[in-house]
């Protein structure tokens, strides 16, 4: 093990074309609370590690979209994708076993971001 191991991730920045569309999805429709927004970018609370949509980040990619994935973990993946749905998400893969217990179910953001439920098919009883 090296001295000095670097800390915990705390945020994830992903690029937005168009800040007001992205923040209206992940606030609106997924109900993310914003933390903050200033010009070019909103800071959103997702728990441990903040999700923070920028523009100049799309601005300045040659790639807004990437090999990256941010995996929401949930108590019960049928019940949240039903739930999405009802507030007009759209998947791109329904919920699907993925190993064992634990089921997925796929989304793009506005800039086509890969978003993931991710947890039990349903929710313990």
């Amino acid at each position: 093990m090296p001295a000095y191991s670097v800390p915990p991730v705390s945020m994830v920045m992903l690029g937005a074309r168009d800040l007001e569309k992205s923040l209206a999805f992940y606030r609106d429709k997924l109900g993310i609370r914003v933390q903050m927004q200033i010009p070019g970018f909103a800071f959103l609370d997702t728990g441990a590690v903040s999700v923070i949509l920028s523009e100049a980040l799309a601005k300045n990619s040659a790639n807004v979209v990437g090999a990256t994935e941010v995996i929401f973990t949930v108590a019960d993946v049928r019940a949240v994708t039903d739930a999405l749905k009802q507030q007009g998400v759209e998947f791109s893969h329904e919920p699907h076993q993925v190993n064992g217990p634990m089921w997925a179910a796929n989304f793009p953001d506005p800039d086509g971001h890969l978003l993931t439920l991710f947890g039990p098919e349903r929710k313990a009883a």
